[in-house]
């Protein structure tokens, strides 16, 4: 008797297991199963124990096994990085690299000294705050008996930190103010904005109040801290790790340490929620050290707005100032723009555009140095040359090392080409044909364009000093003014220079020494030899300037062989990038849908637009043919015959221009779009009239 075994189908189980499998290789294999004589005979209930079973050769039977074979590492994709970004797009492969790594390295330097600037700038204001608020804590601990101190004991010490309209610039402030008051004062400080603060519900406490030993979600109130707080203050004077971390403050201080509270935009903040906030606050000072920080942007007076006496009695107010944003970006421009230690340098046009976007946008000084960034960013993106844009040192190596293209592209620079017209014949033959001649050339142009770099500073503060005190400010009040007007020609050349000198010969004698001794400290400063040569000459400072030694310091960089090296001048793509014009932008979109979308058949002659746009775009270019006053039905029949064009209707059938549901609904939705974007309004003048509020195109 022959006896075979079946083995079962795979359930849907094991495929379901073999596809959790994402990361590897599932691989099939065939198995083959064979059946014992054993198991045979067991399967055969019917079949004698004497019997002789035969059992056939198994036939195989296929069986699936998932087994997982990880990708290699070399064919994972690899994530770009921000070198790769860089490069990608250069016109240069060659050296992209290193010029990525100069502008890296430009840049951290760049950005270390502005942010060492910048804490110098923030830590009067910071110190006089800590000061302010360790005063506090001193008073509120102690207490005294005499009235003033009772009377100042129930009251929530505030500080008023006015810190301008520069509001990107204020978040920097406050993370320096909070670490420096965790570092020196407390460990409990929060910062909180109008928008987390909608209603009562959102109670402003310090973080570590947001979970209890037992990590349970309890209801954030002012009996909640104040529990909190007196078992955090046992706890820390018990372990006394409050000591070891906080030795300079002061023993009370260390046993209660103040609860700050920072409102970063009081003047977003909802008039009602502040108030409610303060008069609970109010009850527990006696039990819990608060503070309030208010961070203020346009004036003190926005408290006497927002609060009314009975709640601002309850507040101990000090007013603080802060330095102005236009004193921070003129020390920002000195420290960064006005110096010869940084080899880049913004035209006088790219300048411009970074100081009106200051003036007229947001005053903050954050973002100009952001688009300084982006400015240099572009200049060694753009400029395959600006490998020579570093130190003097590192920039004299590299020009021995250009390959044949980048002295190419050298030899058409604008500025080397006047140099090489004002050469011999000779030497213009070498300068256009012998690549090592170029090379030697370059590095005596290099060090020419660092020696002009080191005198027009100098030269340019001595002259800022000088007229920076007449009257009405002929060359600028601000020396970024004169520096702008010095980038963009010969500034001895305009009417106000000439203004200027003749106001100095009118300055009284005092008025003129003291700003001669000043030009004496900057000149000291100055390394190299002209320099010193006016210093000792500083009797004839005057005369100097109308001669046209002197005056040749002061020459715009065009002059300079190989300034396009340093000087970045696309003030065009600096102003697209940073100074967006949304409604430009629309226009353009509605107009010519095809500069977005790419797509052929949107592709038409200049003052049309297809047939097969958008139903926006249709709708917006038929707008722009009526008057003030738009009648909405001969607007749909318009759009519907527009539209059944692009359908490819008959126009002799007579279904051509019928208005149907989907034409209808197409139609209102678009001008709906219209209306939000601003472009049409309603009118009560006429119910089917829609009024229009824009004039004209791109």
């Amino acid at each position: 008797m022959k006896a075979t075994r079946k083995l079962p189908k795979p359930t849907q189980s094991t495929s379901s297991h073999c596809n959790n499998f994402k990361d590897g290789a599932v691989v099939k294999l065939e198995a083959e199963t064979i059946v014992s004589p054993n198991d045979a005979h067991s399967l055969d209930g019917n079949c004698n124990s004497a019997e002789t079973v035969k059992v056939s050769p198994p036939k195989p039977v296929q069986t699936k096994g998932c087994f997982v074979f990880k990708p290699s590492a070399k064919k994972r994709r690899k994530t770009p990085t921000v070198e790769d970004y860089f490069t990608h797009g250069c016109e240069d492969t060659e050296n992209s690299k290193l010029r990525f790594r100069n502008c890296q390295t430009l840049w951290e330097k760049m950005k270390a000294d502005t942010e060492l600037l910048q804490d110098e700038l923030n830590r009067k204001i910071l110190d006089s705050l800590l000061a302010f608020i360790r005063k506090s804590v001193s008073t509120f601990q102690r207490g005294t008996d005499d009235w003033a101190s009772g009377m100042r004991a129930h009251e929530i010490p505030t500080a008023a930190l006015v810190l301008g309209v520069n509001v990107p610039d204020h978040d920097m402030t406050f993370q320096c103010l909070s670490d420096q008051l965790q570092q020196s004062v407390t460990p409990f400080v929060v910062s909180v904005q109008a928008t987390e603060c909608t209603g009562q519900s959102c109670v402003c406490v310090p973080e570590q109040c947001s979970t209890n030993v037992n990590q349970k979600r309890v209801h954030c109130s002012l009996i909640t801290l104040c529990n909190w707080y007196k078992t955090v203050t046992k706890v820390c004077t018990a372990s006394g790790t409050a000591s070891k971390k906080r030795t300079s403050v002061g023993k009370d201080m260390q046993q209660h340490p103040p609860i700050v509270v920072i409102f970063k935009d009081l003047e977003a903040f909802t008039p009602k929620v502040l108030q409610d906030f303060i008069l609970i606050c109010s009850r527990y000072v006696e039990q819990l050290p608060l503070m309030f920080v208010f961070g203020i942007a346009t004036s003190p007076s926005t408290i006497q707005h927002m609060l009314p006496h009975s709640v601002s009695s309850l507040l101990g107010i000090e007013l603080f100032q802060s330095l102005s944003c236009t004193q921070h970006l003129a020390s920002v421009i000195d420290k960064v723009i006005l110096t010869s230690q940084f080899p880049f340098k913004p035209n006088g046009k790219v300048l411009q555009v970074l100081v009106s976007i200051f003036l007229y946008h947001d005053f903050s000084v954050r973002n100009f140095i952001k688009g300084l960034q982006l400015a240099l960013l572009e200049h060694f993106h753009s400029q395959p040359l600006s490998v020579l844009c570093c130190k003097k040192e590192a920039a004299l190596v590299h020009a021995t090392e250009l390959s044949h293209r980048d002295v190419e592209r050298l030899q058409q620079l604008p500025s080397f080409m006047r140099y090489v017209e004002e050469q011999g014949p000779q030497e213009q033959v070498e300068l256009l044909t012998s690549d090592d001649h170029v090379k030697e050339v370059c590095q005596k142009l290099l060090k020419d364009l660092c020696k002009y770099h080191k005198n027009y500073y100098t030269t340019l503060r001595c002259l800022h000093i000088l007229t920076a005190s007449l009257p009405k400010y002929p060359l600028g009040k601000q020396i970024r003014e004169l520096h702008i007007s010095c980038l963009e020609k010969n500034v001895w050349e305009n009417d106000e220079y000439v203004c200027a000198m003749q106001l100095l010969r009118m300055m009284a004698k005092d008025e003129l020494t003291s700003a001669l001794q000043k030009c004496a400290e900057i000149l000291k400063s100055g390394k190299t030899k002209k320099m010193r040569a006016a210093l000792l000459q500083l009797d004839n400072l005057l005369s100097k300037f109308d001669q046209p030694g002197g005056k040749s310091h002061l020459a715009p960089p065009e002059s300079q062989p190989l300034y396009e090296v340093c000087y970045y001048s696309s003030s065009a793509v600096l102003r697209r990038h940073l100074n967006a014009t949304p409604r430009t932008s629309i226009q353009t979109a509605l107009s010519n849908p095809y500069h977005y979308l790419k797509n052929e058949d949107l592709r038409a002659e200049d003052g049309t637009v297809s047939n097969a746009a958008p139903d926006i775009c249709i709708v917006y270019k038929l707008h722009l043919e009526c008057g003030r006053l738009i009648n909405l039905y001969d607007w749909l029949e318009a759009y519907a015959t527009v539209v059944s064009a692009a359908e490819g209707k008959d126009p002799d059938s007579v279904d051509f221009g019928k208005v149907d549901e989907l034409k209808h609904a197409r139609f209102i939705q678009a001008v709906s779009e219209l209306e939000f974007l601003g472009f049409i309004k309603s009118t009560k003048q006429k119910t089917d009239h829609v009024s229009r509020l824009t004039w004209g195109g791109c």
